[in-house]
């Protein structure tokens, strides 16, 4: 299951020297409930291997603020720390396997 990424968490999180996927979204938004799913199975396929999270942005203005999160969904992927790459819109599960493949 995706972690629940909120300003109380936020910096242990990305803490990690392991991939850290953010899926930005808000309940609002149809394309991020149809990204939702996607984002639930890829937290369960690299569990341990990449940390995957949802932060509602509605929820967590200054954490999207930070990443200047204009459009949802949006995905952010970190590194040690740093942006390492980051894709807006709903895309499909394919296609970010193989971003995670190529960054993880």
């Amino acid at each position: 299951m995706a972690l629940e990424i909120n300003e109380s968490n936020f910096n242990e999180i990305t803490k990690t020297d392991k991939l850290v996927v953010i899926d930005f979204w808000a309940t609002w938004c149809g394309p991020c409930r149809a990204l939702s799913p996607i984002i639930e199975e890829l937290a369960e396929e690299y569990k341990g291997s990449v940390v995957i999270g949802k932060c509602d942005t509605d929820q967590n203005n200054g954490i999207a603020m930070q990443f200047g999160v204009r459009n949802i969904p949006m995905l952010v992927f970190m590194k040690n720390g740093e942006v390492v790459e980051t894709l807006v819109g709903l895309m499909k599960k394919s296609e970010l396997v193989k971003v995670i493949d190529s960054l993880k």
